[in-house]
């Protein structure tokens, strides 16, 4: 069995609930469609400081698209950084 971790990114169009949300939700399913493996170990999500009214993961583990452990935390907010960003880190296992 091999375990190995899928990343991706998104950006947000405005810093409200279903913007967040959405946009989370349409990551998850983007990474699950494009890769194959058996189950996912955990995700770790982080945002961009500027996004405040939502946790992605919360709608993550609302969508059951992937169930799996989840950890969210902010991204350092560093100058020049893309902002309204969600990051997904998937750690999979695959036979």
């Amino acid at each position: 069995m091999k375990v190995y971790a899928i990343r991706g990114a998104i950006t947000v169009d405005e810093n409200t609930e279903e913007a967040i949300s959405s946009a989370s939700v349409s990551l998850i399913k983007r990474i699950k469609e494009k890769n194959v493996f058996d189950s996912a170990v955990c995700i770790l999500i982080s945002t961009t400081a500027d996004i405040t009214a939502a946790y992605p993961a919360k709608a993550v583990r609302e969508s059951g698209i992937l169930p799996a452990p989840l950890f969210s935390c902010m991204e350092p907010d560093i100058d020049g950084a893309l902002p309204m960003c969600v990051r997904m880190m998937v750690t999979v296992c695959s036979s």
